[in-house]
């Protein structure tokens, strides 16, 4: 990573800016500003997410921000309300009062002498997805937005639910949200009243679990902020970047080809990262990229950013399956359009009971009834490049699944795109699902996941309205794994795993299932592609940023995801944890940490004693300052309920000021 100290223009840092809401509310901002933009004014671009600008964010705040801003733009970071320094409360993610406040700070920021008028909006994860949010109410300043790692289906392609399976991240992120959003302000920014702005906020976070339990189905409270309802709303250009190893990459070709406004998209072999800071790499140059869209679109230059193909995407080539990579192997590829209309046809093979073949034989009914603790080694629903939480080698999971191996290629084979399984299927209980895996196995034997996908199959006709499975009869479904671009080597083969269980990126169904494939009748639909002339010339520059924060680490931090067999009990444990240290931000005089611990534990034999643990722990330290806050939350279920338990604790010197305990029963809707 190439750190750029000397920028065109010189940069000035507002750490605090307030911006006024139109019902007396204000919100908090960090604005990164050329030093002389009051003089000769620049376009501004938005961030707006919950995670705290003046510690949660800052370290990929302060890079990024003031290098744009170095490049002559007004950079604007702004908490949410009720989050961070923010005034107000925080009641939910993707609310219409966050669109609305969006809208305010944009006009804000477009009235300022230092700004031309011109908008653009930005965000990774929950920023990526307000700015599809945002971009949808068609803000008059709102030029145009570079979107990261989100979505455009909360429903059905967000960390709640995926084919209709409840995500064992829905638990973890609503935990996480739990801990998170009960931080406090910062009382050298707010002044004394934060400590009753902080009681204020304890008191009313909402249980975010049981408000996304509230909803099993795709209703009307998913539709909002869901922009497939209406692509045709955006009318801004956008661009959209992504990685293989995140778990939001599939909206990308969906938004591609849904928005008709002018649109590029980047996909690495990343994960939940920017693309400069990428893990795995190879990391690339976006910022440059970002700055080339900004100034074509915010500037009027002619930066030949609209020239680049629709999509770049990294083919991925053959790795070793491993929890982590400092960089994967492959290549850089080109779509010019998305979809494509070069006439391609995806490639028909079928699941039969030889293996994976393109001539069927006759049909044979073949049943699995998984382990509940299959999936172990799927690595977590998101990647964050920990080096801990990738899909390690897939056997122990295969054994617990029906399995479809080609014989050996004997050329190699790409595809970029979405897999489609069409299954001719039957199962034994009212509530079952399907987790289906496509594989790379190397002539050693070893699996490497490819891509994956789930499906409830009292969702087999959709998600709005799920009806009960018939047991033993008969059922075609459709299960879409995800968008993938994979190179198989020749001598490797492909495999189709399908279980009935895909523990813990899925909660288990409520009884063990029993699944009948027919194989003869079930089919695989590859997206084949063969190389094109635009490959050769997709090209990047080398990765760079702005200084880092002045920051020092006091305590190290750690990571680590370790699955266990609980031998006497026949459990399976899988615990990750999470730890920052302990760190000084130096411009704020504060330290600050966190630690976090996430169990799942599932019985191999009876999902009904499944559980699922968070404890997310905060600490915030300055001389005159010393807080902490602790979440707890707890989820089980019997067949018929989700139970939720969730306990919050502030300590303010090492003393409780606050606590909550908080229980609900959620009823199971056919999941």
């Amino acid at each position: 990573m190439k750190i750029v100290t000397t920028f065109p223009r010189a940069v000035r840092l507002v750490e605090t800016q307030w911006i006024p809401m139109a019902d007396g509310v204000r919100l908090a901002a960090r604005l990164w500003l050329p030093a002389d933009a009051e003089r000769d004014p620049v376009p501004a671009i938005l961030e707006y997410v919950p995670y705290r600008r003046r510690d949660g964010t800052r370290a990929r705040d302060e890079p990024k921000h003031a290098h744009m801003a170095g490049h002559g733009y007004a950079c604007v970071r702004v908490d949410l309300r009720g989050s961070g320094d923010s005034e107000g409360l925080l009641t939910d993610e993707y609310t219409v009062q966050e669109h609305d406040d969006a809208l305010e700070v944009i006009a804000w920021m477009a009235r300022q002498p230092w700004c031309t008028g011109k908008v653009g909006m930005m965000g990774i994860s929950w920023g990526g997805f307000n700015s599809l949010q945002v971009a949808a109410r068609r803000p008059p300043a709102l030029a145009a937005i570079v979107s990261c790692c989100s979505t455009d289906d909360r429903y059905a392609d967000d960390v709640h639910y995926m084919g209709g399976c409840v995500l064992g991240d829905n638990f973890s992120w609503a935990a996480t949200m739990w801990g998170r959003a009960a931080a406090p302000p910062d009382p050298a920014v707010v002044g004394p009243g934060w400590r009753e702005a902080w009681r204020r906020r304890l008191d009313a976070l909402p249980v975010f679990l049981a408000t996304w339990l509230g909803h099993q189905r795709r209703d009307a409270y998913w539709a909002h902020g869901s922009v497939c309802e209406d692509y045709g709303a955006i009318a801004c250009p956008v661009m959209l970047l992504g990685g293989w190893a995140d778990s939001y990459t599939n909206a990308i070709p969906r938004l591609l080809a849904g928005l008709s406004v002018p649109r590029q998209a980047i996909i690495g072999a990343w994960a939940h990262f920017w693309g400069h800071e990428g893990l795995p790499g190879p990391a690339v140059g976006i910022l440059q990229e970002m700055l080339r869209w900004w100034d074509h679109w915010l500037k009027g230059r002619d930066t030949g950013i609209m020239a680049e193909p629709m999509l770049r995407a990294f083919l991925h080539d053959w790795d070793p399956p491993r929890p982590g990579y400092a960089e994967r192997s492959g290549q850089w590829v080109a779509e010019p359009v998305w979809p494509p209309t070069d006439g391609r046809a995806p490639l028909e093979l079928v699941l039969d009971a030889r293996g994976l073949t393109d001539r069927p034989g006759p049909e044979v009914a073949l049943t699995v009834r998984s382990p509940q603790d299959t999936g172990q080694a799927g690595g977590e629903w998101c990647g964050h490049g920990t080096g801990t939480d990738l899909p390690t080698d897939q056997r122990i999971d295969d054994a617990g699944s029906l399995v479809f191996d080609s014989a050996p290629l004997a050329a190699p084979l790409a595809i970029l795109g979405a897999p489609v399984l069409t299954l001719e299927v039957a199962a034994d209980r009212p509530v079952a699902m399907v987790a289906a895996r496509l594989l790379d196995v190397a002539p050693d034997g070893s699996s490497a996941r490819v891509t994956y996908g789930l499906l409830n199959l009292t969702h087999r006709d959709g998600h709005a309205a799920p009806k009960p499975v018939e047991p033993g009869r008969r059922m075609t479904v459709r299960v879409a794994l995800g968008d993938v671009a994979h190179r198989f080597p020749a001598g490797h083969r492909i495999r189709v795993a399908l279980s009935s269980a895909y523990w813990p990126i899925a909660w288990p169904t409520p009884e063990p299932v029993t699944l009948t494939v027919f194989a003869g009748s079930s089919r695989l639909a590859l997206p084949v592609r063969a190389p094109r002339p635009e490959d050769a010339a997709v090209r990047f520059q080398p990765p760079e940023q702005g200084p880092a924060m002045r920051a020092s680490q006091i305590e190290p931090g750690r990571a680590s995801q370790v699955v266990r067999r609980l031998v006497a009990t026949g459990a399976t444990e899988c615990e990750v944890i999470f730890d920052t240290g302990r760190v000084r931000i130096e411009d704020i005089d504060l330290e600050y940490g966190s630690w976090r611990r996430e169990l799942f534990r599932v019985h191999a034999d009876d999902p009904d004693g499944a559980v699922a643990e968070v404890v997310y722990r905060f600490s915030y330290r300055r001389a005159d300052w010393d807080v902490v806050h602790e979440s707890r939350t707890t989820l089980t279920t019997t067949r018929d309920a989700f139970l939720i338990h969730a306990e919050l604790d502030a300590f303010e010197d090492g003393r409780r000021i606050a606590a909550r305990s908080e229980s609900v029963r959620m009823p199971r809707d056919l999941v």
